[in-house]
């Protein structure tokens, strides 16, 4: 059953199109991934989807309320945490916790259990009396994100949380996050990280404001009809700048030391062998997300282009 579903979504500021006729649906219980690069419409998007921006066209249901008509039925449901989020430096973790308590009107025994309940799971119990100007990036995140779970919300939206966080902190904010959803959460998180979508159940791909492709993270490595060779050589750069030129050739992007090529499937490979010189090997492989991802943009560009 979906607990957001978006229909025709847009978002315009003056002539600019933020978010471009999105539709998408979210099922209860998952961990849904909204990718993309800085500009793509995501943190639009979700302000939109939590009842704090209304839509140009279309419409948002959360939880069964539509967002715009009934914002503040949507808000009492859902957690929603910024990029940067509202916390006060000169107060200790503890202090921070009780003053969102006293702002979702928790008291009583009911706070000192949740407190100590997310505490707990955070691993931030040590810290309780800690400022919170003198914690870590990894350990902010942690805190931002237990005031927000402070009122039990139904969805957990996070506008690309383990931004700037060290790749250890990355890990436990994601063992949180599966943990919240053992409990029967829903989480929409918004990332620029691709590797991250692998931690997702579901994902959607969005560039320039509107949906490229959405699925599972194996559906999209497996949705492209262009086929993927990893190119390893002495020169990548030049390889790189002769192989891209080539008619058949969707991309060819850096990964590492090698090279990632994506290629039409009936275009033979060996005639690129023979330009790419000799002591390349190419191999074809699996892509990962952000290779399809890379993909698809290149090849809307492409299709732009021939349009134009």
């Amino acid at each position: 059953m979906a607990i957001i579903r978006t229909e025709n979504l847009t978002r315009r500021f003056g002539e600019r199109t933020a978010v471009d006729g999105l539709t998408l649906e979210v099922e209860k219980g998952e961990v849904f991934g909204l990718l993309g690069p800085d500009g793509a419409g995501k943190t639009t998007t979700l302000r939109m989807l939590c009842g704090l921006l209304d839509a140009s066209a279309g419409a948002a249901w959360v939880a069964d309320y539509n967002a715009a008509e009934n914002a503040d039925a949507v808000k009492d449901r859902i957690g929603y945490m910024a990029q940067r989020f509202g916390l006060y430096g000169d107060l200790t973790v503890e202090e921070n916790m009780h003053f969102y308590s006293d702002l979702f009107g928790i008291t009583g025994a009911e706070r000192v259990r949740l407190m100590a309940q997310y505490l707990e799971m955070t691993r931030m119990e040590p810290f309780r009396n800690r400022p919170a100007a003198k914690l870590s990036g990894g350990m902010k995140q942690k805190l931002a994100l237990m005031c927000t779970l402070l009122h039990k919300p139904q969805v957990l939206f996070l506008d690309e949380p383990t931004n700037g966080v060290d790749p250890v902190s990355r890990r436990d904010f994601w063992t949180i996050l599966y943990q919240l959803v053992e409990g029967g959460m829903t989480v929409f998180v918004t990332t620029a990280y691709l590797d991250e979508a692998e931690r997702c159940d579901r994902v959607a791909l969005m560039n320039q404001g509107r949906l490229i492709r959405s699925g599972t993270p194996d559906q999209l490595k497996s949705s492209l009809d262009e086929v993927c060779y990893e190119v390893k050589c002495a020169d990548p750069r030049a390889v790189r700048e002769r192989l891209q030129t080539q008619a058949g050739v969707l991309s060819v992007e850096p990964a590492g030391a090698a090279l990632h090529m994506f290629l039409a499937p009936d275009v033979p490979v060996e005639p690129l062998r023979s330009l790419a010189g000799a002591g390349c090997s190419f191999e074809r492989i699996t892509p990962s997300l952000e290779d399809v991802f890379i993909a698809l943009i290149r090849k809307e560009e492409q299709s732009a282009g021939k349009r134009g």
